[in-house]
């Protein structure tokens, strides 16, 4: 009995990196400060239903009790910009939470995919062709030359409902890679396991930007970096919160560029999970509040009933993070009279599309073992 309940009182915790942020110590809060506490620093984070979608019309107002599996949460990442900047979503991942609400499946949608785009009304845009990272921008435009990212997530939620053909999703968020790096800082780092050789494209060994060429100063140039670079070599290791947030941008110099780069992201939330789980961040309340006190500036999250953060966080306390699966999606390069467009989906991806949208992506995986990430 003893046991049970020693092993019990993580899982407040576990929510975690599902949304990026946020809830993976939501629950834990509520262990030693309670329900009202968490209330008070999160209640600046919730978006309301109009990231994902509104609540039908005359549907009675919802509860943690209502948020029951199968869930899908579409997550976008996002550079810091102000608000004259359109906003492209350098990362986009789906978390498919199944029925039994006790496993996480992770897939990324690669940033350069190519894809149709539909249109929108709220900033007159018409639809076509661009590449993914692009919808949010098309979406954002609110006049006056500025944009608003809820808005353009709406743009981009739409864009992968019809790639996938997941009709709804149950709940969105925007995390802004600036003020996450608060949160890493808050949690003391991040154990990582490195699985290539990745070289820095921005940062110096000493985490200080590196320098540009003279003739790169207008930013026209792909590559305008020059001199040494910090280097990540194969292995484990705790990373502080710059190493960590560096390492998963990078794609240039890597074998497989952007499909590297998913897989280390999910990597990171993975082990960010378990940081959230570890003694370290749950038996101290102080350490919980700052990484609280940090979202705010890192997360915007938005659920389709309108429930909040909190109501998510109690209601997937369940979630085992070590039954946390994350997806490749096959893929490669489109070309159109030579140029390259972009990036498109390879074989067996409709397939397990379909298995998303009906709950059965265990037995897709168990016929389908490439998809599966082994290095994560």
């Amino acid at each position: 009995m003893a046991k049970s309940a020693k092993r019990r009182a993580p899982l407040w915790a576990r929510l975690t990196a599902v949304f990026g942020a946020v809830l993976m110590v939501t629950s834990g809060v509520a262990l030693v400060g309670g329900n009202a506490l968490i209330s008070k620093y999160t209640g600046s984070l919730d978006a309301g239903s109009k990231l994902v979608g509104s609540p039908a019309e005359g549907a009675p107002k919802a509860s943690g009790k209502d948020i029951k599996g199968p869930l899908n949460i579409l997550m976008a990442g996002i550079d810091p910009r102000d608000n004259k900047t359109a906003p492209l979503s350098d990362s986009i991942i789906v978390a498919h939470i199944p029925a039994s609400m006790d496993q996480v499946f992770l897939f990324s949608i690669p940033r350069d995919l190519y894809v149709d785009i539909p249109a929108f009304q709220p900033t007159g845009f018409g639809g076509g062709k661009s590449k993914i990272n692009a919808a949010m921008s098309f979406g954002s435009s609110v006049g006056n030359g500025k944009h608003d990212v809820t808005q353009g997530f709406q743009l981009l939620t739409k864009t992968v409902s019809q790639l996938t053909g997941i009709k709804q999703f149950d709940a969105g968020a925007i995390i802004n890679f600036g003020g996450f790096k608060k949160i890493v800082e808050a949690m003391g780092g991040v154990t990582m396991t490195i699985d290539m050789t990745v070289k820095s494209e921005h940062l110096k060994p000493n985490g200080k930007p590196r320098d540009r060429r003279p003739e790169c100063a207008d930013n026209t140039c792909e590559h305008p970096y020059i001199g040494e670079q910090k280097v990540y070599k194969p292995g484990t290791y705790h990373l502080k919160a710059w190493e960590a947030l560096d390492y998963v941008r990078q794609r240039y110099g890597l074998p497989n560029s952007d499909y590297d780069r998913q897989r280390h992201q999910q990597q990171f939330i993975k082990a960010m999970a378990k940081q959230a789980m570890s003694k370290g961040v749950v038996t101290d309340p102080g350490k919980m509040l700052k990484i609280l006190d940090a979202a705010g500036d890192a997360v915007t999250f938005g659920a389709a009933n309108g429930t909040s953060v909190l109501d998510w966080g109690l209601a997937l306390q369940g979630l085992n993070t070590d039954n946390m699966v994350s997806i490749k999606l096959p893929g490669g390069g489109i070309y159109e009279g030579g140029k390259y467009r972009g990036e498109g989906l390879g074989e067996g991806t409709d397939e397990f599309f379909d298995a998303v949208r009906n709950d059965k992506i265990p037995a897709f995986l168990l016929a389908h073992p490439e998809f599966v990430n082994t290095n994560s």
